[in-house]
């Protein structure tokens, strides 16, 4: 099994209100890839409600392999998902380990 984890970090001059509803969307649209994309195993998004943090966004899902961790990453829904914090994202950290 590989664990796909990613933070995103939005970017501090954007309005907080307008961060919030970005969050929203994208873990609404992130929650919902499982029933579009059969090789996600579990996912769930999270968002940081500790304001003394640098990372605003927790994803966390599982695949069987890495090929499909690939196949989920490139997959029409997933990318579109990502456009709905594009705008607001500074960064991106990511680790895909095997268990």
């Amino acid at each position: 099994m590989v664990k796909h984890i990613v933070l995103f970090k939005l970017k501090d001059e954007v309005p907080a209100d307008e961060k919030l509803a970005a969050m929203n969307n994208f873990k609404k649209a992130i929650e919902a890839l499982s029933a579009k994309i059969s090789v996600i195993r579990k996912i769930e998004v999270g968002l940081n409600v500790n304001p003394a943090e640098t990372w605003s966004i927790a994803l966390y899902s599982e695949f069987d392999t890495l090929d499909d961790v690939k196949f989920y990453a490139a997959h029409p829904d997933h990318v579109a998902a990502g456009k709905l914090i594009a705008g607001v994202k500074e960064s991106r950290a990511c680790v895909d380990y095997e268990v």
